[in-house]
């Protein structure tokens, strides 16, 4: 029989395991290169850049962009950020409500933190699948604006929506086709097709279909995103890289390192006891 002593440090052993932290940002990407200064997935697409044909929204000009890290989550890419879309077509089967509680569901569960004070660069994109994935192990996650329009966007997908993402002077949000939606404060029109709708999800009370007052009668970018799933643009070539949150997390963490040389050392009581 276990004696009392035993048991506390059967528990504190479970306590350390538990604690330890995932030391990447990895999901669908599995690894990061650092390349001329610049951060890469392992699809070859730079984090640290929307710009240029390797940048995570393949800027090409103020009007003329494409969002490829969104193709790292759909097709035969999609994972968990898609499963939670589909998650939400289930369980509602009223479109407008659904696009609601998929709308609130990002809102609330990702707490706006500027790249700066999250990985200690000026720009840093996470993937759909990235952003589920924090969500899923924490509760919630940290991302700015083109996060938040990133997760929408491939949900939207999940759950059998059109959904875009549009660009403004420094931010980024997301776009659904909800042509019968009448809360929205403004009906958009994409390619001259009406009843798209704004998802501006960086607000902690925003509601779906508020489109911001300085956005409207400004030049706007928009990319209907498709079940387009991507393939490798580049290997990188350079060194690898561990991306990090630098800020943001809660609670205590404790390296792998000391939390396995501690269970050891429990575990070496055990025996002398006996």
């Amino acid at each position: 029989m276990l004696r009392p002593l035993q048991i506390i440090l059967i528990c504190l052993a479970v306590i350390l395991l538990t604690m330890i932290p995932a030391s990447t940002l990895a999901n669908s990407s599995e690894n990061f290169y650092e390349e001329h200064g610049q951060v890469f997935d392992d699809w070859g697409v730079c984090r640290t850049r929307g710009a240029g044909q390797d940048g995570f929204f393949q800027f090409f000009s103020k009007t003329e962009f494409r969002p490829v890290i969104t193709f790292e989550s759909l097709g035969e890419n999609a994972d968990k950020a898609y499963q939670l879309g589909r998650a939400f077509a289930k369980d509602y089967p009223d479109p407008s409500q659904r696009a609601e509680k998929i709308f609130t569901f990002a809102r609330d569960r990702i707490r706006y933190t500027s790249d700066t004070d999250q990985f200690g660069f000026e720009e840093f994109a996470q993937n759909a699948d990235e952003v589920a994935a924090t969500i899923e192990q924490q509760g919630f996650a940290y991302g700015d604006c083109e996060d938040y329009a990133i997760l929408l966007a491939v949900m939207y997908k999940g759950a059998d929506y059109r959904s875009a993402i549009v660009l403004a002077p420094d931010h980024a949000a997301t776009l659904v086709y909800l042509p019968e939606y009448k809360r929205a404060n403004r009906s958009l029109s994409l390619d001259s097709e009406s009843g798209w709708v704004w998802a501006e999800a960086t607000g902690g009370n925003n509601p779906l279909g508020w489109m911001p007052e300085r956005y409207m009668g400004v030049q706007l970018a928009a990319y209907e995103v498709t079940g387009e799933a991507l393939t490798t643009l580049q290997t990188p070539t350079e060194t690898p890289a561990t991306v990090t949150q630098k800020g943001g997390s809660t609670g205590i963490q404790i390296s792998p390192f000391f939390s396995v040389i501690a269970l050891m050392w429990l575990l070496s009581l055990f025996r002398r006891r006996r």
